[in-house]
């Protein structure tokens, strides 16, 4: 995928978000998690039944990178198995963190492949995940 694609991707998941807006359900387990260095203040809502995410939102204060991997985040991972996300996960991770990954099971999330040439916005990409992991147990 070409920069500018990607770039028009983050932009659009920035401006117009998915999964924005966190429910009045006490069904939904919410964790809030923050960026030290610049204004990321996001809170991850999910509703897990047997061991799968029916749903998953987010709602907060974000830069473009943060905002933009919440809104994709959610999409990727609303209606997977707790095993399935646990793996999306991983494998996001290990790709923000220059590791080897697996690409295939990324989805549109790929787009943040390159997150790794500017240090400073690996934690802005990593919020998200940092707040569903915490909600599924997986945050060891």
């Amino acid at each position: 995928m070409d920069v500018k694609m990607k770039r028009d991707i983050i932009l659009d998941n920035y401006q117009n978000p998915a999964n924005k807006g966190l429910p009045n359900d006490s069904t939904y387990i919410e964790v809030n998690s923050r960026n030290e260095s610049c204004v990321d203040n996001i809170t991850v809502a999910a509703k897990l039944v047997n061991d799968k995410i029916e749903d998953v939102k987010f709602d907060g204060d974000a830069c473009a990178i943060c905002t933009s991997a919440s809104s994709v985040m959610t999409k990727e991972l609303k209606g997977k198995s707790l095993e399935e996300a646990e793996k999306i996960i991983d494998n996001y991770e290990r790709m923000i963190n220059e590791l080897p990954y697996d690409e295939d099971v990324l989805g549109e999330l790929n787009i943040y492949n390159e997150v790794y040439k500017q240090p400073s916005r690996k934690k802005c990409a990593l919020l998200p995940m940092d707040s569903i992991k915490k909600i599924i147990g997986d945050d060891e």
